[in-house]
């Protein structure tokens, strides 16, 4: 009986040892580990890839895209139509990123306003006639999403001193990522649309267009991804142009 007791006793002292132990290992010492090395080595990538503007304020994460649309009307305006979740009309000031369709509302806990990310969830082939997206697709489907994406594009981008024809189109700037979120377009679509951002913010061509080389970051490593321009740092960059 005292050698169970004493077999128990001692077995519940290594269980507690080695859970102290453990604990310490663990939740102390490796976090500060890891903590300080990634401050030391990786600071910007560890505290969130921040984006600062001129003055020093965080305006963003290079890992997160944002929309840059004008406000949208107050409730009390009668332009405000009775959609409360009418998407906002871009504002052509600023270099456009991705389309996000596939971003979604919380409806869940609605103490917080948060974005949901996610994609369309739609076949390549949705609302297409004959195997092709042309403009007798059906409301609400892809295809009629990404025809009046490129109307859109074609439009907003057109200047007097600068056509765009629909086959200059990138497929990024018609379709979202799979996330929503994503911070890059491609250095074809950047550049579609630097006479309309000369334009609306009374800037030279040639300004804008080193603004967009200067923001260009290639393949990773050489070969890795494709060429692609951060938007977030393309505005902040150009926001600080423009208040010269």
């Amino acid at each position: 009986m005292n050698n169970s007791v004493g077999n128990t006793a001692r077995l519940i002292g290594a269980g507690l040892r080695a859970l102290l132990v453990l604990t310490v290992i663990c939740g102390v010492i490796y976090p500060l580990a890891v903590t300080g090395i990634a401050q030391a080595l990786f600071h910007d990538k560890a505290n969130g890839s921040e984006i600062k503007d001129k003055s020093g304020q965080v305006v963003g994460s290079s890992l997160i895209g944002q929309t840059y649309n004008l406000p949208k009307p107050a409730p009390s305006d009668p332009t405000a139509g009775d959609d409360a979740e009418e998407t906002a009309e871009p504002d052509l000031k600023w270099f456009q990123p991705r389309p996000s369709n596939g971003l979604g509302s919380n409806s869940v806990n609605t103490q917080y306003s948060l974005v949901l990310s996610g994609a369309t969830n739609r076949s390549a082939d949705d609302g297409a006639v004959n195997g092709k997206c042309t403009k007798d697709a059906e409301e609400g489907t892809l295809c009629a999403q990404v025809i009046a994406a490129k109307e859109a594009v074609v439009a907003d981008n057109s200047t007097a001193s600068y056509t765009v024809e629909p086959e200059d189109v990138p497929a990024d700037a018609v379709t979202s990522s799979g996330s929503g979120l994503d911070p890059d377009i491609s250095p074809e679509y950047a550049r579609l649309q630097v006479h309309r951002v000369a334009e609306q913010n009374k800037l030279d061509v040639r300004q804008v267009e080193k603004l967009v080389a200067d923001h260009t970051t290639g393949r990773t490593l050489g070969f890795m991804g494709e060429p692609r321009v951060n938007v977030l740092e393309l505005n902040t960059a150009l926001k600080a142009l423009t208040e010269r």
